[in-house]
């Protein structure tokens, strides 16, 4: 199995390598994507949109089939390594159980103190970085990270299994793959509308004003249900992996 991963590794570099010379050069002002698609995103996108922030119009709007196989490559990520790692001392098993060492839990006077004085610090910026990332730097992505390395910061200077005592690996597995849902029902929300797939403007019907209006606000709001979707599967996947990783895959206690 060894063997066949190297050769697919190495046979992959070399198809990468090989169209780098199809590429445009790093920078380029000429290229196709800075001579045509970003100039009309700078131009058209707060027209289009209402939405100041150009950089969210774009990954959630005008690119929103790759951010949301994006979202979709982040919930197999969270799958793919609780496959690769959990595990469980099963007693019944032929198999000899690999022991744990003894663990020593960490004083949690001081690290406890001031993380339960943080996190709702945290959490309550990582909820404004998505909500508001319309208007700011933000959207689901860094209000995801932010949300979960909060919860990562409490299993940190804790115990993981009192952090799981809040978010349950059944939970956050939950909610890696509700984040992906939301987005790709917000899609097919549109077809519903007689639009296509994450047309937002189909949903005008559900707004009032004039129908310029009503498409404007419609694909507004279609962009906030997107970033909480982002936000629920960054959040829950963060935690997830660092559940599996510290934990060794046992799900027990962390670092």
């Amino acid at each position: 199995m060894k063997v066949l991963s190297l050769i697919i590794a190495l046979v992959m570099g070399a198809l990468l390598t090989v169209i780098l010379d199809d590429l445009p050069a790093w920078g380029d002002p000429n290229s196709p994507a800075n001579a045509h698609v970003s100039a009309y995103y700078l131009e058209n996108a707060y027209e289009q949109t209402h939405v100041p922030n150009v950089v969210t119009a774009v990954l959630a709007d005008y690119r929103g089939f790759d951010t949301m196989f994006e979202t979709g490559v982040v919930f197999v990520a969270v799958i793919g390594i609780m496959g690769i790692l959990r595990r469980e001392d099963d007693p019944k098993s032929s198999k000899k159980s690999f022991k744990r060492p003894p663990h020593q839990p960490p004083d949690p006077v001081i690290t406890g103190v001031a993380t339960r004085f943080i996190v709702p610090f945290m959490q309550i910026f990582g909820l404004y970085v998505i909500a508001h990332g319309h208007y700011s730097p933000g959207g689901g992505f860094q209000g995801g990270v932010i949300l979960g390395a909060s919860i990562i910061l409490m299993a940190m200077t804790g115990e993981l299994k009192s952090a799981l005592e809040r978010m349950t690996e059944d939970w956050f597995i939950i909610m890696t793959g509700l984040g992906f849902l939301i987005f790709a029902g917000v899609g097919l929300a549109c077809m519903f509308y007689g639009g296509n797939f994450l047309d937002y403007s189909a949903l005008a019907p559900l707004f009032g004003g004039t129908p310029q209006e009503a498409a404007i606000t419609a694909r507004y709001h279609a962009m906030l249900w997107v970033e909480i979707g982002v936000g629920f599967t960054v959040m829950s996947s963060m935690f997830a992996i660092y559940s599996y990783l510290a934990s060794d895959g046992w799900m027990d206690r962390g670092l």
